[in-house]
């Protein structure tokens, strides 16, 4: 049995909850037409109070439990640092609520099957956030791969590689395929195919100090993934501390047609490839557009850069669009409309699961010298 929004006006009722990176999509929320933003949660009272007066934000919790207990809440939006994902999800689904998660969506194997076992059993949605496939360089590519402008796909590879020095908490040390949906994510959804097995190697060494923490001693880790039903491998590289290199998301696909490269600084244009023309022709530089035409009207504005005016209160100011490749109304909008049309949202929690669980299970990989792990079926989305 599943469960959907059954109220003659088919909005959503939502409650966003952490506000640091999660207060960016309180006016997407609160814009789009299918969506009421009914509640906002966040441990810091003084915190709590400043976005919520900033965004005309009435009902305030600072406890998780309330935003669960609230009768008017179908779903909650989970902002919260990485260690709380599985449990916050499966607490609210527990409490009868639909979920949307930062991504990962969980830290360990175990927890990622328990959040796909009682979506299951309670009919409810739970979708991972993972930006990468809803950003504007990917929208792009899957479009000409979609309309077959790339001939036959070849190969993909992804990465994510970023300085994670001087962040708090759990960050010092974290294994650095432990948050691989960002490059995972891409190569598994542009033809819609699980993860079914993967290698990864790990290369370098981090400082003595940060290894302690997790017992991860890897500065880089490569990974080669095998797809399901697919004669397609992808190649993903993640890296977190010791490695010199701006911080970069990207996607490259190879196909027999053309090809795609990912910009390789920020304030560049990505490469499109064309094959069977003269050698200098065949790469140029293209332009992205922000697909704002397949959102509602009054959630267009946050594909692109900008700073929302938060009124009187002009001293918080909330950037959207200009980070994460517009991708923050596209998720909003995927997970409310399945939400209203009573269907999955991609990723769903098997997909969502299999990309995570790529991620520590080719962590687990390298520390067995690249051993070959197979990706759990219950994973599988069909």
């Amino acid at each position: 049995m599943t469960r959907t929004v059954a109220r003659k006006d088919r909005r959503v009722r939502i409650a966003v909850v952490g506000l640091g990176f999660g207060a960016e999509f309180i006016p997407i929320h609160q814009r789009h037409p299918h969506a009421e933003l009914v509640a906002i949660c966040q441990r810091s009272r003084e915190k709590l109070d400043q976005i919520g007066a900033a965004h005309g934000v009435e009902r305030r919790y600072t406890r998780y439990a309330d935003v669960l207990a609230d009768p008017d809440v179908d779903a909650v939006h989970i902002n919260s640092p990485i260690p709380d994902h599985a449990s916050m999800s499966l607490a609210a689904l527990e409490a009868g609520k639909h979920v949307m998660c930062t991504v990962p969506m969980a830290t360990t194997v175990e927890e990622c099957r328990r959040i796909v076992e009682l979506v299951e059993r309670t009919g409810l949605r739970y979708m991972m956030a993972e930006t990468v496939v809803y950003a504007r360089e990917f929208l792009f590519i899957k479009q000409m791969a979609d309309r077959g402008e790339l001939g036959r796909i070849q190969f993909v590879q992804a990465s994510h590689q970023q300085d994670m020095d001087g962040w708090p908490d759990y960050w010092p040390g974290l294994p650095p395929m432990h948050y691989a949906t960002h490059c995972v994510g891409p190569c598994l959804a542009l033809q819609r195919k699980d993860a079914r097995e993967v290698s990864c190697f790990g290369s370098g060494r981090i400082r003595d100090e940060l290894v302690r923490v997790y017992g991860s001693p890897f500065a880089v880790e490569s990974a080669h993934v095998a797809l399901r039903d697919s004669d397609v491998v992808a190649r993903v590289i993640r890296s977190l501390f010791d490695t010199a290199r701006q911080y970069r998301e990207s996607f490259d696909v190879y196909g027999s047609t053309r090809s795609f490269e990912w910009q390789l600084c920020e304030g560049e244009e990505p490469v499109l490839h064309t094959a069977k023309v003269p050698e200098p022709e065949i790469p140029r530089r293209v332009p992205v557009p922000d697909f704002a035409h397949l959102l509602p009207e009054p959630i267009r504005r946050f594909t692109t850069g900008g700073v929302y005016d938060a009124g009187e209160h002009q001293h918080l100011s909330f950037t959207q669009g200009g980070g994460h490749g517009g991708s923050h109304p596209h998720l909003v909008h995927e997970f409310v409309t399945a939400l209203v049309e009573g269907r999955d949202p991609y990723p769903n929690a098997r997909q969502s699961a299999n990309w995570t669980c790529t991620g520590l299970m080719a962590h687990e990989s390298a520390m067995h010298g690249g051993a070959v792990m197979k990706l759990p079926e219950w994973s599988f989305s069909g």
